[in-house]
């Protein structure tokens, strides 16, 4: 993620700040433009010169403090890019669910920033039903079988997974060693873009294959193995995930979750310019120098060189504070054989 600044007064700011606690000046996020603007809090719409001539106002969804990106003042539905893909959304009369549906829409804001930094296609379901993207935010009550997943370009997220009790009761009971909401969406959000990058291109398709194995072998018997007899017992050896393993879809959906995990972290070291040395005899490599923007480097080899020290240094801080590691994986080298192929296909694909 960038660092953003107030524009009026230079405070530093987050990404989800609507308000300036230095200067009360409204905050607002521009996706066209990948930039936080500065807004007089007097108004209703504003005129920004920093995003050209046009009239802007706030994303309907503001109105509930979900949402603080800017919309076109003549946009028709009112709806920022991120919030014109929700289909569904949690009762908002009860006041739980308003909770819930705040924390999933931090973290699906957070998936859609970075797929435009990857300059991936959004297409919206309602515009386009065959190739487009939706999201269904549903309660699992009084519903049989539900679940978090993804099917033809619909990605329903469990609102119970905003509840961190459950998510960690889940997460002990799954034998997971990482659950988070943005997690599901980057890992749910691999089984679309697998479908609009892979599916339908043969040479890419028996490439995809070389390195992931083969995803016609039914999906459903791979998973029933994978739940009744568990993971082969050398899955690190191969996998980013004991669940990766279960299938050639999973495996890749997984793989591009970390990616996503990866680059969103680099991004941020970059922005705060962070270099370590560590007090180590002799050569080391454990030294980062994150001085270059990951979504313009075409080689993934200087990005793991720099990431995977980054993750060790990120671990050793949370160690520090009584935490569990901020990224408790393992990259081995058919992982990071993986994760090459996911970036040069989107190195590839740039301008869509």
């Amino acid at each position: 993620m960038k660092l953003f600044q107030c524009s009026n007064c230079g405070n530093s700011i987050v990404f989800e700040n609507n308000r300036c606690v230095s200067c009360g000046y409204y905050l607002a996020y521009s996706s066209f433009y990948n930039q936080m603007v500065s807004l007089s809090p007097n108004l209703s719409q504003w005129n920004t010169p920093s995003l050209g001539d046009g009239q802007y106002k706030y994303c309907v969804n503001s109105q509930h403090g979900t949402c603080n990106w800017l919309v076109p003042l003549d946009s028709p539905s009112g709806f920022c890019l991120a919030c014109s893909l929700n289909r569904t959304i949690p009762d908002l009369s009860i006041i739980k669910n308003q909770e819930s549906w705040k924390k999933i829409e931090i973290a699906k804001h957070r998936l859609v920033y970075q797929l435009l930094r990857l300059r991936l296609p959004i297409f919206n379901k309602k515009e386009n039903f065959v190739e487009g993207l939706c999201f269904d935010f549903l309660s699992p009550k009084n519903r049989d079988n539900l679940k978090t997943g993804h099917a033809n370009g619909v990605i329903t997220i469990l609102i119970s997974e905003a509840d961190a009790v459950v998510r960690e009761k889940v997460k002990q009971n799954m034998e997971e060693r990482y659950r988070t909401i943005l997690g599901h969406f980057r890992h749910e959000v691999g089984h679309y873009y697998w479908d609009v990058l892979i599916r339908n291109d043969k040479v890419t398709l028996s490439n995809f294959r070389e390195i992931f194995g083969d995803e016609s072998i039914s999906y459903e018997n791979s998973l029933q193995n994978y739940y009744t007899n568990g993971p082969r017992h050398d899955w690190q050896n191969f996998h980013i995930s004991k669940y990766a393993s279960s299938h050639a879809w999973e495996d890749w959906a997984e793989t591009w979750s970390h990616y996503l995990h990866l680059m969103d972290t680099l991004e941020t070291a970059y922005n705060f310019g962070l270099k370590t040395y560590p007090k180590l005899r002799g050569t080391n490599d454990l030294d980062v120098n994150a001085n270059f923007d990951p979504y313009m480097e075409n080689d993934f080899q200087a990005i793991l060189r720099t990431a995977i020290p980054l993750f060790y240094t990120l671990n050793s801080m949370n160690r520090s504070m009584g935490k569990d590691d901020a990224y408790p994986f393992v990259i081995s080298e058919p992982v990071k054989s993986k994760l090459t192929f996911i970036h040069n296909l989107l190195i590839k694909g740039k301008g869509f």
